[in-house]
């Protein structure tokens, strides 16, 4: 007996490839798709920003300890 002739797998699998095939055809997944694109950039771009502005602040601190005073 093979498991995978079984009415509840059959119907199952059935069901899964019709979810899917309708994922990969919708039309508003490409909407999804780039929104998640976006914030997945707009991520990338704070943590470049912030890891830049801590370089700075490191920088400025450190000139600003080695200037001589009177």
């Amino acid at each position: 007996m093979n498991p995978l002739k079984d009415p509840a797998i059959v119907y199952l699998r059935v069901l899964l490839a019709t979810r899917v095939d309708r994922l990969r055809t919708d039309a508003d997944r490409s909407r999804g798709a780039s929104a998640i694109e976006w914030a997945i950039i707009t991520g990338i771009l704070a943590l470049i920003a912030i890891g830049i502005g801590v370089t700075i602040k490191k920088k400025v601190d450190d000139a600003a300890a080695n200037i001589q005073t009177k």
